[in-house]
């Protein structure tokens, strides 16, 4: 059913997601009696309840809602499913509507002003003709800009809206295609649905379900086309993969067409498949390689980063010689340095790219200590930039050198917003003499392609990393592609150095890495019996709870192979140890946001980078703050005191238990792990060495031993598709080959 209304107050409002729960106004007798608000005012209009998303908060506007009548807890309500502005006819109508907050950038003045210079056609000259709201005074290009971009976006946006409310998509998501595919999207979207494949979130099977509706001929090549590209993006997802081999991309698009289609005649056949693929290469839709098939993205970053690496290897650095000063630091320290020390601080001054790579307690730490020393010495003025994926990894890396100047890799690259696929090269090259990584496990190819490409040949760049951890998040083996080319230098520590410390931890990681199972457990290394979830669950928060009184919450992490899969998920141990360690207090502290509750004192974490923290950030919720209009929460991070309204704690999660993977590149204390044979898909030995070594003191592991066996013996043998290394071996021969073809004065230029 459809009604006209007009906005007449606001009964509950999120503004982090958009919904809300407002009165509407009416004069249509339409509206069954049952429906209706029992009060009555003196305008005598029919008052009801809408629900819904991103409804307008005003009544400078009528709506037309359509939707499905629902009686619940608080009686009827109509359920939008689409909302649609009735803009005024009349020029009091219009100004309304331009002082009512809709659009950014124009106040009640300001309304005034465009309905009197341009009175009934003052939206369409917004629309067709906006350079002549130049002539208002006070609107500046830049003004003009900020309105027209709003009045654009809030209209693109309620398209996408409506014609995607049977996909039931949110706001949020709504705002991402539209960022996606522009102020078009729409049109867009109705001649081709199979563009949401593009989308995360937007499987082949769901839209297709959907398009079906509508779009009834199976063999339509927008159809195949989607389902290419969904083959694609999933690979990359869920796999790593950066492109799939042809044969393989059609067997996959094959089986997602054909999965609902019961009569073999019907089916889409693999020349249907095949030709669709190649009209897809011929217009760029899809990038082949030697039968390779990539996304175009992927195969930019991969190309490119390539490029710039091998140019990276090609400059040649003068030889210096730190034999001086490094016997100067090994008498006056003491230290013993193994052989791989000693030459991966020489390797460092030899050459312009350098790989060093070594469990926890091999003395990595020490190598870059040294030749920070050394190149303080040698170059007092010289700039050195030191950086890490994660703000964690950031800061355990500027602890540990005492290098307090380390930063995030997206700080130093202005990397805040999320990904996109622009390049920076307008950022210039990084003012640097030396740039020092760490934590390069955890860099996937997009982070990749930013990072080289803004390091100047010439510049001596380091980087560590342990190989033998988890992958990165996303797709690419960048850190293993580096190392496995064969033209950077890579020096491997293996040599344990923390015997003085008595820990075990080391010496059973690399048991682990090693496929061992004859650990040795003692009191930093323990092992605790539980038969499945449920009473590992109740072990872990009994441990927890004891280890955070001994040593506080900010040592104390659990680590779980599953987000969100049954009780030892990261999830579910995060509500029980939330309602022991933090429980109900009273409403004015606590914040419900969709299915999360955060509480005044709460552990949490940043999930996406901003200009003041890093996603993987750990910190607390301070205080909940009733500003009357929403509630904001006061958080700490590292010393670092903020505010956050509703949308940006959107980005926050209950961090008492976090993955394994979220937990990469950071250390804590103590560490709690769970490890059952419910878990059995996630658990390899990688998962289990990157859990272990996030451990600085402690490791407590809880469940079965058979399942960390298993783990132990299981390695991942799956390869992630990429030809990064590949790439860089032909980039650097053609350079090679180009150096030795141009005179000497041009060498430089290639």
């Amino acid at each position: 059913m459809s009604y006209i209304g007009t906005y007449d107050g606001t009964i509950y409002h999120n503004p982090a997601n958009q919904y809300c729960v407002i009165s509407v106004k009416s004069s249509d007798t339409g509206i069954p009696g049952g429906y209706r608000s029992p009060v009555r005012k003196k305008d005598h209009l029919i008052r009801f309840t809408a629900v819904g998303y991103s409804l307008p908060l005003t009544d400078a506007v009528q709506v037309e809602l359509d939707g499905e009548w629902v009686n619940g807890k608080y009686g009827y309500q109509l359920h939008v499913t689409e909302c649609r502005e009735l803009i005024p006819e009349t020029e009091d109508g219009i100004q309304g509507y331009l002082a009512s907050g809709l659009i950014k950038g124009i106040g009640p003045r300001l309304a005034e002003d465009i309905v009197q210079k341009f009175g009934k056609d003052s939206l369409s000259v917004l629309e067709k003709e906006p350079e002549r709201y130049l002539e208002i005074r006070g609107i500046s290009e830049n003004k003009l800009e900020e309105i027209r971009q709003s009045y654009l976006e809030s209209h693109a946006l309620k398209d996408i809206m409506i014609l995607l409310s049977p996909f039931k998509v949110s706001p949020k998501t709504a705002l991402k295609i539209y960022q996606e595919l522009g102020p078009t999207g729409a049109e867009l979207l109705r001649k081709s649905p199979y563009e949401l494949c593009r989308l995360p979130g937007f499987g082949f099977r769901r839209v297709d379900l959907i398009a079906r509706k509508t779009n009834k001929n199976l063999h339509d090549p927008l159809r195949i086309k989607g389902a290419i590209l969904c083959a694609l993006s999933d690979a990359a997802a869920q796999k790593g993969h950066l492109f799939l081999p042809k044969a393989e991309i059609l067997k996959q698009s094959l089986s997602l067409l054909n999965a609902s289609i019961p009569l073999p005649a019907m089916r889409i056949t693999s020349e249907e498949a095949g030709k669709t693929l190649s009209d897809m290469i011929l217009h760029g839709s899809v990038v082949s390689a030697t039968d390779h098939i990539y996304l175009p993205k992927f195969f930019s970053q991969e190309d490119e980063a390539a490029r710039c690496i091998a140019k990276l290897i090609r400059h040649r650095p003068p030889k210096i010689n730190i034999s001086v000063q490094l016997q100067k630091i090994i008498s006056e320290s003491g230290l013993a340095l193994s052989k791989e020390q000693q030459l991966a601080v020489e390797t460092a001054f030899q050459t312009n790219l350098s790989i060093i790579t070594g469990s926890p307690g091999t003395g990595k730490t020490t190598v870059l200590k040294i030749i920070l020393t050394i190149i303080q010495t040698l170059y007092p003025k010289a700039k050195v930039i030191m950086m890490a994926p994660t703000g964690r990894a950031s800061r355990n890396m500027a602890e540990s050198t005492g290098f307090p100047a380390a930063r995030t890799m997206h700080s130093v690259l202005h990397l805040y917003s999320s990904e996109d696929d622009l390049p920076n090269d307008r950022e210039g090259y990084l003012d640097a003499a030396m740039v020092i990584v760490d934590e390069c496990s955890m860099i996937d190819m997009w982070l990749a392609w930013k990072f080289f490409s803004r390091i100047r040949p010439g510049t001596k760049l380091i980087l560590v990393g342990d190989p033998d951890q988890l992958q990165s998040v996303g797709p690419g083996a960048v850190f293993s592609e580096l190392i496995q080319c064969g033209l950077i230098p890579v020096t491997r520590l293996v040599q344990i150095f923390r015997q003085a410390e008595g820990s075990i931890i080391p010496y059973n990681a690399a048991l682990i890495n090693q496929g061992e199972t004859r650990l040795t457990f003692g009191n930093d290394f323990q092992f605790l019996t539980a038969g499945d979830q449920t009473e590992a669950a109740e072990k872990i928060r009994l441990l927890y709870c004891q280890e955070v009184e001994k040593y506080g919450m900010e040592q104390v992490q659990i680590l779980t192979p599953f987000r969100s899969s049954g009780e030892a998920s990261a999830n579910e141990l995060n509500l029980v140890i939330q309602e022991t360690v933090n429980p109900f207090q009273s409403t004015e502290d606590e914040i419900h946001l969709g299915q999360k509750t955060f509480r005044a004192h709460d552990r949490i974490m940043q999930t996406k980078n901003t200009n003041d923290v890093s996603n993987g950030d750990l910190g607390f919720l301070e205080a909940v703050e009733d500003t009357g209009s929403e509630k904001k929460a006061h958080l700490t991070f590292n010393g670092l005191k903020l505010t956050y309204s509703m949308e940006a704690l959107a980005n926050v999660d209950l961090s008492y238990a976090t993955t394994i993977h979220k937990f990469m590149g950071s250390q804590t204390r103590i560490v709690l792990i769970p490890v059952l044979m419910s878990q059995y898909n996630m658990l390899y030995r990688n998962l289990i060495y990157t859990a272990v070594t996030r451990a600085k003191e402690k490791v407590i592991l809880v469940g079965e031993k058979r399942a960390l066996f298993m783990a132990i013996h299981r390695a991942d043998t799956s390869k992630r598709n990429t030809m990064l290394g590949e790439r860089i071996q032909l980039y650097a021969k053609a350079y090679a080959k180009a150096a030795e073809l141009f005179p000497e004065e041009l060498k430089d230029a290639v």
